[in-house]
């Protein structure tokens, strides 16, 4: 054995007998040097300041999620302001815009998933989804802050979050694209950070001799990821306030927008989130409540279908503030929830999942039930944590259609359909004729580059006397 490995063995036996999980050793002596040195890699990734902890209030004691004593319904913004609104939301766009052209925003992707589940090899972003060119979505995102530096004069960065299986992958495809145009200074791509699998005794499991089974520690370790990354102090050096967030699956999302960003600034808000009408009582989404008091997301699996179901006077859905996971930061906010990076300040989730490991005999087990807690966090339990939170309602067809599933709902087939029917309705709104069949479908296939503009008022500025053809593709770039 190496001196080097010689010394971090014995660091790491002790950490590991402080909190009892010397198993992690068990196979020390059967791996050659190559393995030994991956094994501390690996250990030395875990946060072991906060392990006993977690293990206490997470792993062994299961307590379930508790709700608040006082549900309401959240205050939000709506998508077409009264004549109260107008004039707020006319300065709120001045204001966005002008963050925008002094570089104040930066556009924060978290993109750490596969595509398996979209029968794709390769990380999800790479999928290609538009509907003319297939473009991807990593390229989708790209022309859209392209499209914002030139309308506004702009040089945005773009912060992109990978995970550790999909890192290499996600460097390569943009290289390979030579970044689809933007200056690769101004794209930063970094790791998410991960979580130990434990066994339900809070025993960390070995996934193979010489590896810890690790598993990403969700889209709220987005904001420790900016902070561990040097992301969140080169954000600080750079004079960035404001960070707008989305996922990597959703090609509709406007990456940049200025009505939200200046709404944003303009009420003190630390965290702001976009939300749309629930598409029915039992959508498969977070809800945007006040809870004791506070602005805060009820996962659909933890809303009592009362609550979901519940109707108000008027006859309309009462909690029908879906969250879709779009959300403008303030870099300060994410200063402080990151500040002990030993101590999240976000809570941690618990999940039981199947979690193939190597049992004391080094022995490979695949299991057949679940055999194993999970640990993660999630963006929005920030919400609570933040000054002002503020939600603004959009609209569904606009900006929100995710890429989830291989067929069905949230499928790249109902993505692309969308994706032609908001072309289809920012030419209308621009004052185009578009064919349409007899059922009222548009006969063609559209699709708008964000290259060409970022919103039917956009493109009546960018395009003129279009040739529309029946039964053809078309496409704007």
């Amino acid at each position: 054995m190496t001196l080097a490995n010689e010394s971090r063995l014995d660091m790491m036996r002790s950490r590991l007998k402080q909190h009892r999980q010397e198993q992690l050793l068990d196979h020390w002596d059967v791996l050659d040097e190559r393995q030994r040195t991956a094994l501390l890699d690996d250990l030395e990734q875990i946060n072991f300041a906060a392990l006993d902890d977690l293990v206490a209030r997470y792993i062994v004691s299961n307590e379930p999620f508790t709700l608040p004593a006082v549900i309401e319904p959240a205050p939000y913004y709506p998508a077409d302001p009264g004549i109260d609104l107008v004039g707020r939301y006319a300065d709120a766009i001045k204001k966005g815009v002008a963050l925008i052209r002094k570089n104040k925003v930066a556009a924060f992707t978290v993109a750490g998933g596969q595509g398996t589940r979209l029968g794709f090899e390769g990380p999800k972003g790479a999928f290609p989804i538009s509907p003319v060119r297939q473009a991807s979505l990593f390229q989708l995102f790209a022309e859209y802050i392209r499209g914002t530096n030139r309308r506004y004069g702009a040089d945005l960065m773009w912060y992109i979050m990978t995970s550790p299986q999909n890192h290499a992958e996600t460097i390569a495809f943009f290289e390979q694209h030579d970044y689809f145009g933007l200056a690769r200074a101004r794209v930063r791509l970094f790791q998410q950070g991960v979580m130990p699998a434990f066994s339900p005794e809070g025993r960390i499991l070995l996934e193979e001799k010489y590896r810890v089974a690790f598993s990403p520690d969700g889209h709220g370790g987005s904001l420790l990821a900016l902070r561990r990354s040097g992301a969140l102090q080169e954000m600080a050096d750079t004079g960035v306030e404001y960070i707008s967030y989305f996922q990597v699956d959703n090609p509709l999302v406007h990456a940049i927008d200025p009505l939200f960003i200046g709404l944003h600034a303009l009420t003190g808000s630390e965290m702001s989130s976009k939300t749309v009408p629930k598409a029915d009582d039992l959508e498969r989404v977070g809800n945007f409540v006040r809870g004791d008091g506070l602005t805060m997301v009820i996962e659909y699996s933890d809303l009592p279908e009362t609550l979901a179901k519940a109707r108000g006077e008027d006859g309309q859905r009462r909690f029908d503030a879906a969250s879709i996971a779009i959300h403008v930061l303030s870099r300060e906010f994410v200063e402080r929830l990151t500040a002990d990076q030993a101590r999240f300040a976000l809570p941690w989730h618990r999940a039981s999942k199947k979690v193939s490991y190597i049992d004391q005999n080094g022995q490979k087990i695949d299991p057949t039930e679940p055999n194993a807690v999970k640990l993660e966090t999630f963006i929005f339990d920030a919400i609570p944590r933040a000054a002002e939170p503020l939600i603004l309602e959009t609209v569904r067809t606009e900006e929100f259609s995710p890429v989830k599933n291989s067929v069905g709902s949230d499928s790249p087939e109902t993505a692309r359909r969308d994706m032609v029917h908001r072309a289809v309705r920012w030419l209308t709104q621009a004052g185009f004729d578009v064919p349409l069949a007899a059922d009222g479908a548009p006969d063609g296939v559209f699709e708008i580059s964000p290259l060409r503009a970022l919103d039917a008022a956009h493109l009546r500025e960018t395009l003129s006397s279009p040739i529309l053809t029946r039964g053809c593709q078309h496409v704007w770039e």
